[in-house]
């Protein structure tokens, strides 16, 4: 039987104890358990408890990278990944991809003043994706692609 994981790492969230580790309760400090708590209150201890903090702040920075780093920035690059402290952005042309490599060091100061809980050591910035030439009808194993048939 195949080993299903993503049903494994689901269930590794659901149910801590199956890691090993002990389940943990968050006490709340109220008069009553009968009184009505506000959601903010309870979601801000769900996050400390599970300590969510710093992948919301990532993910508060991809949601809202049209108003940190200007309209027309945003109009023409996005963020792709962000992996210990190194931002990936994808340029929507090489022009863009070279003008924001150019503006590398305000664009990291902006980012870093619009997301200061996010750390951001540096800036990768790609231009547009290629086509590749490994797939389709007419490709043979271990050629070069297009520029094979030179020589």
């Amino acid at each position: 039987m195949k080993r299903d994981l993503a049903r494994e790492l689901f269930r590794s969230f659901k149910d801590p104890i199956s890691l090993g580790k002990k389940k943990r309760t968050i006490k709340i400090d109220r008069e009553s358990t009968t009184d009505p708590l506000l959601l903010k209150s309870t979601l801000d201890e769900l996050i400390k408890g599970r300590q969510w903090e710093s992948s919301l702040a990532e993910g508060n920075l991809f949601s809202s990278w049209d108003a940190i780093v200007g309209e027309e920035i945003s109009l023409h690059s996005e963020p792709i990944t962000f992996f210990e402290g190194v931002l990936t952005i994808r340029a929507s042309s090489t022009a863009w991809a070279t003008q924001l490599g150019l503006l590398k060091p305000s664009l990291l100061k902006k980012l870093q003043e619009g997301a200061p809980d996010v750390t951001i050591e540096d800036l990768v910035v790609l231009g547009p994706k290629a086509p590749s030439w490994k797939k389709g009808l007419r490709t043979i194993r271990g050629a070069r692609g297009p520029r094979d048939t030179y020589g």
